[in-house]
């Protein structure tokens, strides 16, 4: 690849010299919401408060702790969305067959990194006590169903979208509390397999929903698609996700499980309102989180700003992203507890860290959370940007780039 077609990559051109602004506005989004899912990863790990309750227990937190909490349910649905998107423009080049297959094969590589790369990262055991099925899970077994929904008419694919996040929540009633197969599919649970613990904390129907909408979105991104008509497609859809969620939210009609309440003021209770199950995700949590996503994505097709462009770079390389953020935490978190005067050994975990008995009197205020985030932002961009330059150079000859 030489340098003017790598200038013009830079610029958001493709290789035809096509603005890219479309896809500029992807990766902007997906930057942001990379960006925003370490704040959450931090917390778990530096906050001294999650330790001891979740930042969504109305009876014990604060408005700040809320939103810190809140803010970062946008990421997985987001990330999500956005996956299909990329698998139909990624298609949109390819014959049915190499879409399904790299569709099939990414997916169950997804599945293996979270099952050893990423599980390694959060608890820094090499015996795998802990196994936690979270959001790489959802994306490998979203895709792996993704490779046969393709083969649909793009009018099937929508239904199949639309039916699994609007119906899921009929299934809320059904408990199967020692089915592993219910958890993978409906509702999470803990599991223990010999020596092996497993949190299945992500099951799959609604992602499958939510990557099979993506895909069916991403035709609003062909090279032939009128940009001013997607831009008033993605602002109507999104504005009515939103008209619908504050239609059914008030009135506890359906969507979601965890019903809102009048709580100690007017604040708590929009929090109520607003505190919607991500476990799995419920369709009100899904318009909630989406709307806006489609609104951002209308609104943000332009070209990148000196700001903006630093942003795309997280949203260019998310797998890199996600994989390094993951273990720099927690190596970080290492050193925060030895100066706190707890053994290094302590932050080798054999659970999730907040559920560690030695680590109940560990951690540190609120804005030492945003302190340690802000400085690992600074501290992945670097490697981001020169992964994010190695992959462009290198992806048409490394076929395996692709799969990073």
């Amino acid at each position: 690849m030489n340098d003017n077609i790598l200038a013009k990559l830079k610029m958001g051109d493709n290789i035809n010299g096509m603005k890219g602004k479309r896809i500029e506005s992807i990766d902007l989004l997906r930057g942001i919401v990379m960006i925003i899912m370490a704040l959450d990863h931090v917390r778990a790990y530096f906050h001294s408060d999650a330790f001891l309750y979740s930042p969504t227990d109305l009876t014990r937190t604060s408005m700040s702790l809320f939103f810190t909490r809140f803010i970062t349910h946008y990421c997985a649905p987001v990330f999500v969305f956005l996956a299909g998107i990329s698998a139909y423009l990624y298609g949109a080049k390819k014959s049915k067959k190499e879409l399904a297959y790299f569709l099939f094969t990414r997916g169950l590589w997804l599945i293996f990194v979270e099952l050893f790369i990423v599980a390694l990262g959060r608890t820094f055991n090499p015996a795998y006590p802990f196994l936690n099925l979270q959001v790489i899970w959802a994306i490998g077994v979203s895709m792996i169903a993704l490779s046969a929904i393709v083969y649909m008419s793009m009018r099937f694919v929508l239904a199949t979208g639309v039916f699994l996040i609007a119906a899921h929540n009929l299934l809320d009633p059904v408990d199967l509390p020692n089915s592993f197969l219910w958890a993978l599919l409906h509702r999470p649970g803990d599991f223990v397999f010999g020596r092996f613990n497993i949190a299945v904390t992500y099951p799959v129907i609604p992602w499958i929903g939510v990557i099979s909408l993506g895909y069916y979105f991403g035709h609003l991104y062909a090279s032939h698609y009128d940009a001013p008509k997607r831009k008033d497609v993605l602002l109507t859809i999104g504005l009515a996700a939103m008209a619908l969620f504050f239609t059914l939210r008030p009135f506890n009609i359906y969507g979601d499980a965890a019903h809102w309440s009048t709580q100690k003021n007017v604040a708590f209770s929009f929090l109520s309102l607003l505190n919607v199950t991500k476990y799995p995700p419920s369709l009100l949590y899904i318009l909630v989180m989406l709307g806006p996503a489609l609104i951002f994505l209308a609104l943000s097709e332009k070209n990148l700003n000196v700001f903006t462009e630093k942003i795309a770079v997280f949203g260019r390389v998310p797998f890199f992203y996600y994989v390094v953020h993951v273990y720099l935490i927690h190596l970080i978190a290492m050193v925060a507890a030895v100066i706190s005067g707890y053994n290094w050994s302590e932050m080798i975990l054999t659970g999730k860290v907040n559920n560690e008995a030695n680590l109940k009197h560990y951690g540190f205020g609120l804005v030492t959370v945003y302190a340690v985030w802000i400085g690992l932002i600074f501290l992945l961009y670097p490697l981001c940007k020169w992964f994010d330059r190695y992959k462009r150079a290198h992806q048409a000859r490394l076929k395996w780039l692709s799969y990073l």
